[in-house]
């Protein structure tokens, strides 16, 4: 039967279950088993799609078209899981289906309530992964205590009383913090957490303790006297020094593995996670060293381009390279201009986002790395940007911009796409999920894919207006990937440049530690050639 496995967090949010979750992931099919991974998230939205990057950070995109939670991305980076629809579910999107089953008369008359109904479409949701893989990993939003994710700790609640004690795991992430005025770990916030998950019907199984300082034995003997936990069912998880990538490593040797696979009654095996140890070696031990501006609209939020920073480093590590990124708001350079803001720099990158703040600035830097050849990297918005900038200032096409900047434009080179012209709702209605790209060969793009036909994902509601194509390609634009019947613009190029590449699609929600996706490997390869030429 497969097997279930709840992680909740407790004390305070942002303590990291969405990487302890991937790490479980992780270390799991180290042990040879196949696993779903899913997000439960309490907010009422839909999903994340219509939300700020300020609110939420990024959102990550599945093959299948989801807008979801980041945290899919942390799993998809750690496991070979791949993620869909089914591994995220909101309030919003529960509530929706009950009140559709209600409307249509599906519950026979019968009072709509939280519970059974709202917990039982939590649960048929959490068993819907369960199909042909070994574990199901589900991570709980929010943290305990929360109004908001009381259906869901209820609907876990029920589900080991369905699949059976042996079949399922609660494991609660908690906080123990260090009182440096007082010199000691302090223990009442996890026991408070844990007393609160107890009073609503669950006793956690292993207790995941985040904290600054080593746990002693004293100090773990209390945690599981006052928290009804085994003693090395405490797990202590240490903040990594050198990378995210570390947590695995720090969790095996904790014995977390040890103690799921126990209770779960499978055999452990020996696994020696060199995958996993060359990654940390080069994160530690690099040859190289480049510098990176990534210029943004949402500098200040460090989780809104997490994918983006997180394949940067994966480039890194495939190319032996200590990566430093310096973050750049292209609002300030619009009001400063370019200064010395690019000074240094070994390459740029533009990422995706919306609307018309801080795109002159984004224009600006790319303007900067076309003529002064420094490699660039654009994606979705950034290749838009790219063909602004070409557009106006190679083939004097004098205000050319983009309809969603300026719908009274003489040269709209980035148009609406036509079947998002009557589109009104603004979630889920975007060009969304994975889809083909066909490459031309001798670009640089086919050098770095190896293949002339590749999958994207994509989120986004313009596109490279086709009518432009011939003007642009006949200054020295190349248009290295397309749609299949040749309509849309995928990938652009410049000519007379050392690595000047953009595309419309979204790589960095493709790209692992243990495999860099090969447009950011070959722009940081760049980077570092640039870095040796200065």
């Amino acid at each position: 039967m497969t097997k279930f496995i709840f992680i909740t967090g407790g004390v305070i949010s942002s303590l990291g279950k969405g990487l302890t979750a991937a790490s479980i992931g992780n270390l799991l099919e180290h042990q040879g088993l196949k696993i779903a991974m899913q997000k439960l998230d309490p907010y009422l939205n839909v999903d994340p799609g219509t939300m700020s990057p300020y609110q939420h950070g990024e959102v990550y995109v599945t093959d299948d078209g989801a807008e979801t939670d980041l945290d899919l991305g942390h799993y998809e980076r750690f496991t070979n899981a791949v993620m869909s629809k089914k591994s995220n579910s909101t309030s919003g999107q529960v509530y929706e289906s009950v009140i559709a089953h209600e409307r249509k008369g599906d519950y026979l008359g019968k009072t709509v309530q939280v519970i059974p109904h709202i917990t039982n479409e939590i649960k048929s949701r959490i068993s819907a992964l369960g199909d042909s893989v070994d574990v199901v990993i589900t991570e709980i939003g929010g943290t305990v205590g929360d109004i908001e994710s009381l259906p869901f700790l209820e609907a876990i609640r029920q589900f080991r009383l369905d699949v059976g004690h042996q079949n399922a795991l609660n494991i609660h992430l908690t906080y123990v913090p260090y009182i440096k005025a007082a010199q000691e770990i302090k223990t009442k916030p996890t026991q408070h957490s844990v007393t609160k998950l107890r009073e609503i019907g669950i006793q956690p199984d292993i207790l995941i303790c985040r904290t600054e300082k080593h746990l002693k034995k004293d100090v773990r003997s209390k945690i599981a006297l006052f928290c009804n936990v085994e003693y090395d069912s405490v797990i202590e998880e240490m903040d990594v020094t050198t990378s995210i990538y570390e947590l695995p490593l720090v969790l095996n040797r904790e014995g977390l593995d040890s103690k799921i696979m126990q209770h779960f009654g499978l055999k452990m095996k020996t696994v020696n996670y060199s995958d996993w140890h060359r990654v940390i070696q080069k994160i530690k031990n690099p040859r190289h060293t480049v510098k990176i501006a990534v210029v943004g609209k949402y500098i200040e939020h460090q989780d809104a381009y997490k994918s983006i920073y997180e394949s940067i480093t994966h480039a890194g590590i495939s190319n032996n390279c200590r990566v430093k990124t310096k973050r750049i708001d292209s609002e300030k350079i619009e009001k400063n201009g370019l200064r010395k803001s690019l000074v240094g720099v070994d390459g740029i990158l533009v990422p995706g986002g919306f609307g018309k703040r801080g795109i002159e600035g984004k224009i600006k830097v790319i303007e900067s790395a076309r003529k002064n050849k420094v490699p660039f990297l654009g994606l979705c918005l950034g290749m838009q940007c790219a063909t602004i900038e070409f557009a106006r200032n190679v083939c004097s096409l004098k205000g050319a911009n983009s309809i969603e900047f300026d719908s009274k434009t003489p040269h709209p080179v980035i148009s609406l796409m036509s079947e998002q012209m009557e589109v009104v709702d603004k979630g889920g209605t975007m060009r969304l999920g994975a889809y083909p790209c066909v490459l031309q060969p001798d670009t640089r793009t086919y050098n770095a894919y190896s293949k002339k036909k590749i999958f994207e994902r994509h989120r986004h509601r313009y596109e490279m207006n086709y009518h432009y194509r011939q003007r642009l390609e006949a200054s020295g634009f190349i248009i290295s990937g397309s749609s299949p019947d040749g309509k849309l613009t995928e990938i652009i190029e410049i000519a007379d440049h050392p690595w000047f590449v953009a595309c419309q699609f979204h790589p960095e929600f493709k790209s692992k530690p243990v495999l860099a996706h090969p447009l950011f490997r070959d722009f940081i390869k760049a980077a570092i050639k640039q870095s040796k030429s200065r």
